[in-house]
C-alpha cells in the first residue's frame, strides 16, 4: 500500500481510544495503512503548554457528553473511568515495547488498555490493577516491567514524543497524511478526504 496515514496517541486520551476503533474502518475502506506512534501525552502538554480538557471546568463538564456522543456515533462502547486522568508513562512505554514485539502482540495489548480504560474502567494508574488486565490479556506482569524498563523503549517513546512536538502536535490523537496534520477523531473525514 502506497498510501498512509501516521496516527499519534496516548492510551489515557478518550478521544483517541474513540480513533482506535474508527481509524482501521477509514483506512480498510481507502486502501491505507496505518503507521502507528505511540507518544506520551504528558510530555507533549508540557512543551507546547497544553492541557488536558478536564483541568478546563466549563469544558470537563461538556466532556462525557461530548464523548458519549461520538461513542455513539462511532458505534463503540465508553465510560468515563472515575480516576481521570492518570500518568500514562508505563503504559505508553508498554505500547512501545509490544510494537516492537511484532503487530498481534501490540494490537492485543492496546485492545485490553484501552478496553480497561474506557470500555470497562479500571484504574491502570494502579500497579496491582494494570498487572490483572496484562494478565487477562495473556500478558506476564513481570515481563511487561522489564521491558519498559528497557532504555531502548524508554528512548523510543521520547523520540516520537519529541517527534510529535516539533511536526506540530499539541494534542492526541494527532493524524498525518503525507505532511498534512489532523487533529481530534471529529477531524477523521478530512483524514479519508486526504487518503481518497
Amino acid at each position: 500500500m502506497s498510501k498512509q496515514v501516521e496516527f499519534f496517541f496516548d492510551v489515557g486520551s478518550p478521544y483517541s481510544y474513540l480513533a482506535f476503533h474508527e481509524l482501521p474502518k477509514i483506512a480498510a475502506r481507502r486502501g491505507a495503512e496505518i503507521k502507528w506512534r505511540p507518544m506520551l501525552l504528558g510530555g507533549v502538554f508540557q512543551a507546547t503548554g497544553n492541557h488536558s480538557p478536564v483541568t478546563i471546568p466549563a469544558k470537563a463538564v461538556h466532556l462525557n457528553v461530548d464523548l458519549e456522543r461520538w461513542a455513539k456515533h462511532f458505534g463503540v462502547t465508553f465510560q468515563m473511568p472515575r480516576v481521570f486522568p492518570i500518568n500514562t508513562l508505563p503504559l505508553m512505554r508498554g505500547a512501545v515495547a509490544m510494537q516492537r514485539s511484532g503487530p498481534k502482540q501490540f494490537h492485543r495489548y492496546l485492545a485490553a488498555v484501552f478496553a480497561a480504560m474506557f470500555e470497562h474502567p479500571r484504574n491502570l494508574g494502579e500497579q496491582a490493577e494494570l498487572a490483572s488486565v496484562l494478565e487477562e490479556a495473556g500478558f506476564d506482569p513481570a515481563q511487561f516491567v522489564a521491558l519498559i524498563n528497557d532504555p531502548a523503549v524508554k528512548a523510543e517513546l521520547k523520540d516520537t514524543t519529541e517527534e510529535a512536538v516539533r511536526r506540530g502536535v499539541f494534542g492526541a490523537p494527532a493524524f498525518f497524511v503525507g505532511n498534512e496534520m489532523f487533529w481530534g477523531q471529529d477531524r477523521l473525514h478530512f483524514v479519508e478526504q486526504a487518503l481518497a
